[in-house]
This record gives C-alpha cells, sequence and structure tokens, in this order.
C-alpha cells in the first residue's frame, strides 16, 4: 500500500487501545490500532491540529463504541490500495452492522470466485479497520480467522455488534 507523505494524523483512545487515524484531502484515509499488523509508517505524517475529517471519525468511533452508531458516514479515501485490494474493501461496505460474511461470499460478490486467498490478504490489509468492517468476516465455517488488529479486539467487536 502506498500512502502519500501529505496525509495527517490524530491519535484516539479507543476502549480496545489507542489508535492512529489519518486523512487525506479526499477524506479518511486510515483507522489503525498503534499495536496492529501492517500499520504503516506514519513518522512522516504532520499532527492535525483542525481537521474535520478525523475529529467526526473520533466522535463516530466514540459512538460507535457506545453502541449508539450502526453506521459511519465519512467520505472515505480508499486510493492507498491497488484496485484489487480496493473491490474488497468496497465489498466490505456492504457487510452490515451485527452481520457476518466469509472470504469465499467476498470473493464471488467481486467476481472473483476462486480469489480467496487473495481476497485474504487483502481483508487483512484493510487501511480502514471498524469503518470499513473487515472485523464481520469469518471463515467459511463460521470459525474466527485473522485479524490485523488481534483476534481479542475482533471478538470484542463482534460482541458489541451482536448486542444491538
Amino acid at each position: 500500500m502506498k500512502f502519500p507523505p501529505t496525509l495527517v494524523q490524530s491519535h484516539y483512545l479507543s476502549p480496545l487501545g489507542p489508535m492512529i487515524l489519518a486523512a487525506s484531502g479526499a477524506g479518511l484515509a486510515g483507522v489503525w490500532f498503534e499495536d496492529q499488523r501492517h500499520l504503516p509508517d506514519t513518522s512522516a505524517w504532520a499532527q492535525a491540529k483542525a481537521n474535520s475529517v478525523l475529529r467526526q471519525t473520533a466522535t463516530q468511533l466514540s459512538e460507535y463504541f457506545a453502541g449508539k452508531r450502526q453506521h459511519f458516514d465519512l467520505p472515505l479515501d480508499l486510493g492507498s490500495g491497488t484496485a484489487f485490494q480496493q473491490s474488497v474493501w468496497s465489498a466490505l461496505l456492504g457487510i452490515a452492522y451485527g452481520a457476518h460474511s466469509s472470504y469465499g461470499v467476498l470473493s464471488a460478490a467481486i467476481g472473483k470466485p476462486t480469489a480467496v486467498r487473495a481476497v485474504g490478504g487483502a481483508v487483512g490489509r484493510n487501511p480502514l479497520t471498524i469503518v470499513v468492517p473487515c472485523h464481520r468476516v469469518l471463515g467459511a465455517n463460521g470459525a474466527l480467522t485473522g485479524y490485523a488488529g488481534g483476534l481479542e479486539r475482533k471478538v470484542k467487536l463482534l460482541e458489541l455488534e451482536s448486542r444491538a
């Protein structure tokens, strides 16, 4: 994934640990737990002083964790990924709050039914954790599978959504 050096960032303390939020001029470009896999090097990105997208993201994340928000209403910038990754991330947006999907279903949804492993790789590199709900993807048999933010967090996110 390639992120422009012009991104701005801020930090958000979630109930599941500290997070980094990043935005471009086009919208929200990143939401990561500080210790998750595939976290890009953010050292060159300026700290945002007054970025409306990052403020809205923090507010909406707080509402989500409080059980008051089921859908994020933010401009998204998925441009850091390849065309294939972007198609997978867009398909993730179609998984409703409290619902689940599988890598096979996602593969079929993007018209690549044999690309299950590649879909799994794209899901794992989703730069907008929670906002683009990769935590809602389970194995074919319903088993918990990897989550770049850690399986413990995935379980907590799924539990949060199951209470709705």
